[in-house]
């Protein structure tokens, strides 16, 4: 049996902590924001993680093209493929049976428009068996996410930094400081919200913008580096459970150290084998 801790012991309607077996939906996404509820999510790209999460009760989950990052040991994400995504979306669908499924859009499969972005988000939806897509992009991709919506297919936005376009901005910056670039933000958000996005991702964002978004729009803000206001929160699964290596961005919080959990079993493994400890009577059969 799941432990619910008392932190999960709330509304049965509850996005975390909730009773209701049952998938999650953009439904239950808008309901949660008009309750003032806060909600998690994660990132994941294979069943076996995912199936963790799912039974944790994180109901909503990402197949971002961070894998890209940390899954397939790309430099950045641009390089993802849909090939990769759809495959890898269709392991966390299958390992899953309650969170609401999100696949990303990569960098290439939105940009020609709307014609090109249904195309490929609908071989999400049938080969997957995605919940929704995501896309990032404000005014520049409002005509995509509306012919999105208006085909069936539910979709979250993803303003402020936007990985994918990292050639361009050079690194990572955080935007909207300035009040050019605040108010380019505010447009942004505006848009996809009009466009029909069902939530939009606010990636290092000054925490008072984030939270001046969040009072102003109808739909959730997902922040990952937008400050506390926002309506729910996403981080890469490899940083917060501790299995990135290296420097990580100031807004994680690692909740455990994994890379060191599974090198120290890694190590224990081989010197069992080495020194003839594994396998032992027990682990042969005659």
């Amino acid at each position: 049996m799941t432990h619910v801790s008392p932190a999960q012991k709330q509304s049965p309607k509850a996005l975390y902590g909730g009773t209701s077996s049952r998938r999650v939906t953009v439904r239950d996404i808008a309901a949660a924001k008009e309750r003032g509820e806060k909600w998690p999510m994660l990132t994941a790209y294979d069943a076996m993680t995912a199936s963790v999460f799912d039974e944790a009760g994180i109901p909503v989950m990402l197949v971002g093209d961070s894998m890209g990052n940390c899954h397939l040991g790309y430099e950045s994400t641009v390089p993802v493929t849909m090939d990769e995504i759809a495959l890898l979306s269709a392991a966390v669908v299958r390992g899953t049976k309650r969170a609401l499924v999100v696949g990303d859009l990569p960098f290439g499969s939105y940009q020609e428009g709307p014609v090109q972005a249904l195309r490929n988000a609908t071989r999400l939806v049938k080969e997957a068996g995605v919940g929704a897509v995501k896309l990032e992009g404000g005014e520049r991709s409002a005509h995509q996410i509306e012919l999105l919506v208006q085909s069936g297919i539910p979709v979250m936005a993803h303003v402020g930094l936007t990985p994918q376009s990292v050639n361009a901005y050079g690194g990572y910056p955080v935007q909207g400081r300035g009040e050019e670039a605040a108010q380019q933000l505010l447009r942004d958000a505006k848009a996809v919200q009009d466009a029909g996005a069902f939530g939009v991702v606010l990636e290092l964002v000054p925490a008072e913008l984030a939270a001046e978004l969040t009072r102003s729009l109808h739909i959730p803000t997902i922040g990952i580096g937008a400050g506390a206001e926002c309506d729910a929160q996403v981080l890469v699964w490899t940083d917060m459970a501790g299995m990135t290596s290296g420097r990580v961005p100031r807004f994680v919080k690692q909740y455990a150290r994994m890379r060191e959990v599974l090198g120290d079993a890694a190590r224990a493994f081989a010197e069992d084998v080495v020194g003839g400890a594994y396998p032992a009577e027990e682990h042969s059969f005659h």
